[in-house]
């Protein structure tokens, strides 16, 4: 089953998100495609600037998918300084083009 992952608080900010997105690619050019993610199972990635604050949305075929980018992704928030946790939760209809 899909899961929705929304990250979303006042230590993610633009800056720190380009700042992960370098670490997760090891410089290399920025994530285009799902198939640039270090592991598979992304279905969609959007990340923008709401009047909330900086937010980014995944969806993932699964919570282990999303769980395996989780233990990359994590040491890397905390070496940035983002403390704010993501909220995951099950997709109750996922739809895609």
């Amino acid at each position: 089953m899909p899961v929705v992952l929304v990250h979303q608080g006042r230590t993610l900010t633009q800056e720190r998100y380009e700042e992960s997105v370098k670490k997760i690619t090891d410089g290399k050019p920025p994530l285009r495609t799902t198939a640039d993610w270090p592991v598979e199972g992304l279905l969609v990635h959007a990340a923008g600037q709401g009047p909330g604050g900086f937010r980014v949305v995944d969806v993932w075929e699964s919570e282990e998918a999303a769980g395996r980018f989780g233990t990359i992704l994590v040491p890397i928030l905390q070496e940035i300084g983002v403390t704010d946790m993501p909220e995951v939760y099950p997709a109750h209809t996922f739809v895609s083009a």
